[in-house]
């Protein structure tokens, strides 16, 4: 928390909790005239302050500290008969709910559990931008070396951006750096090696397109490659490379439900990129449509996952074998009557997890990268 002149200004999202714990719940006197009373559980008092009889120099300190505290999210509002007077208030929930990052272990694909003391990626582990959350978690294996990318909200500008942490074994992370930021939204970061070069398709719906990065210094540098796709909404695109052709999976609801599922063939990774005559291939279904993590091919099996957005965002994770894949056929069915991810009822996945990415180890067992949540309260 930065001390200021004439308020204490969060400079994270656990200094901004200390303030909306310490805050008072609304009644008759501190309701402001802007919200209705039966909203009154959705907003909390901080207190009011008087800036009358400061010289001209404190009260330009003053109200540039509440601006300060604007940005991170407080509500300032001065008295309607009084301009010296300001009341200040804070949301009495988060806007994000607490993403983290964990690892799973197991012999099979379908029956991964947590193997290692979870989370092994938090908010907190991010030491060069101030992080509201982590998700999206993509690891590629580089000589004996783990190397994880994810989504990094940062928590001053509202914007995700891409973060890199390492690993020797897999289990034991240790956060790196922010490697890729835009002017955009970033998330999804879809790495994945071919051809000796290391590529990344990150989510940037933000820009109306699907984008693809090149690795020019791999882990730390990545340059802007091809436009893959171009139009108004294309969120978790997911690409992988089968029966001699390229594949791309991209759920583009236009009234973002998260129920669309399209899918895309090319000759080549940079196009063109040509629809599937059977897309959409999910239509008005939220629980599996959107894309939950990379494709996996084992032998003859397709499996791909989609995260479960029916009730809320990010409710669990199922998977689905891909029993016809052509340029003219398309057949999929759900594995299993149940989700592979489900929430754990408590701890940093309590509410729901989104995301899965499988690796087949040297010994046959399986190493997987997922994320959770829990609830802001």
């Amino acid at each position: 928390m930065k001390r200021g002149r004439f308020f204490a200004i969060p400079e994270s999202p656990t200094d901004l909790e200390c303030i909306r714990r310490r805050a008072a719940t609304l009644d008759a006197g501190t309701r402001p005239a802007w919200l209705d009373a039966s909203d009154n559980d959705y907003y909390r008092f901080i207190g009011q302050y008087s800036c009358r009889g400061l010289p001209p120099r404190e009260r330009d300190v003053f109200f540039a500290e509440l601006e300060d505290l604007e940005a991170v999210g407080v509500i300032g509002e001065c008295d309607t008969t009084d301009k010296d007077i300001v009341r200040l208030y804070v949301s009495s929930v988060g806007q994000y709910d607490e993403w983290s990052i964990g690892i799973y272990l197991g012999h099979s694909l379908l029956a991964l559990r947590p193997g290692v003391t979870n989370p092994v990626m938090s908010r907190n582990d991010v030491s060069d931008v101030t992080a509201e959350l982590v998700a999206d978690p993509f690891m590629i294996e580089v000589d004996n070396l783990w190397f994880m990318f994810f989504e990094v909200m940062n928590w001053k500008t509202k914007k995700g951006e891409i973060g890199l942490a390492t690993s020797p074994d897999g289990q034991q992370w240790h956060y790196q750096q922010i490697v890729l930021v835009e002017p955009f939204h970033l998330s999804y970061p879809y790495v994945f090696h071919k051809d000796g070069e290391y590529y990344m398709i990150p989510e940037a719906h933000q820009s109306k397109s699907v984008r693809l990065y090149r690795a020019v210094d791999f882990p730390l540098h990545w340059s802007f490659a091809a436009t893959l796709l171009e139009g108004p909404y294309f969120v978790d695109t997911t690409v992988f490379h089968a029966k001699g052709d390229w594949w791309l999976f991209t759920e583009t609801s236009p009234r973002r439900r998260h129920d669309t599922l399209r899918l895309f063939h090319a000759d080549s990774l940079f196009g063109p990129w040509q629809e599937h005559p059977k897309s959409p291939v999910v239509v008005d279904n939220p629980v599996a449509a959107r894309p939950a993590g990379r494709v996996v091919i084992e032998g003859n099996e397709i499996i791909r996952f989609a995260q479960n957005c029916s009730a809320v965002y990010g409710a669990d994770v199922r998977a689905f074998a891909v029993s016809q894949l052509s340029t003219s056929r398309y057949k999929e069915k759900q594995i299993g009557e149940n989700p592979i991810l489900i929430p754990a009822g408590s701890g940093w996945n309590s509410h729901g997890m989104h995301h899965i990415d499988a690796h087949k180890c040297k010994d046959g067992t399986w190493l997987a990268c997922v994320d959770g949540w829990t609830k802001n309260e």
